[in-house]
C-alpha cells in the first residue's frame, strides 16, 4: 500500500473498528518514533566538580544593593523584590 511501518501502526491505533489489544500494541510500537525519551541530564561545576554556590545572608545591605545594581537588570524587571521579602523572589516566588 506504500505505507511505511510508522504509518501502518498510527493507522490500527487509530482505527476504532480494531481489537482494543491490537490497538495497544501498535500504540505500544510507534509511541518511540512518535514521543522519544527525554535524555537524563546531571549537571556540574567547573570540571565535572560539584556546583559552587555562595551564601549571601550575610552580607551587609550596602553590599546587596551593589549586587542588585550589577545583576539586577540581568535578572529581569529591576525592583520586582518586595521591601518586606525575606526571601528575595519578589512577585515570581509566589
Amino acid at each position: 500500500m506504500g505505507q511505511t511501518p510508522l504509518e501502518y501502526m498510527l493507522r490500527v491505533m487509530r482505527d476504532s473498528r480494531a481489537n482494543g489489544e491490537r490497538r495497544d500494541k501498535m500504540a505500544i510500537a510507534a509511541a518511540p518514533y512518535v514521543h522519544p525519551k527525554l535524555a537524563n541530564m546531571q549537571h556540574t561545576g567547573r570540571g565535572g566538580g560539584p556546583i559552587q554556590s555562595v551564601d549571601l545572608t550575610k552580607l551587609s545591605g550596602d553590599e546587596l544593593a551593589q549586587l542588585e545594581a550589577i545583576f539586577g537588570p540581568l535578572a529581569g524587571a529591576a525592583g520586582d523584590d518586595a521591601e518586606d521579602d525575606p526571601t528575595g523572589e519578589g512577585e515570581a516566588g509566589r
